[in-house]
């Protein structure tokens, strides 16, 4: 299990390295709903936080696109 990080760690990755927690994070979501499916879930707040986490990083690509296409 990957350690949580602060909003403002996420905001210092670049486009690449976020896209790629994302991916990861969707990646450990979809096992863990697994795991709770068959009742072998050891930390079932993981599987809520890990989409904070996911909703975090949508928010702060959402904002840095937003903030590319205002620059006119």
């Amino acid at each position: 299990m990957k350690n949580l990080k602060t909003a403002g760690d996420l905001r210092e990755l670049t486009d690449d390295e976020l896209a790629r927690t994302e991916r990861d994070l969707r990646q450990e979501i979809l096992n863990l709903r697994m795991q709770q499916e068959n009742g072998q879930i050891e930390n079932p707040i993981r599987l809520r936080l890990a989409r904070r986490e996911v909703a975090r990083i949508k928010g702060i690509q959402r904002a840095r696109q937003i903030a590319g296409s205002t620059v006119a």
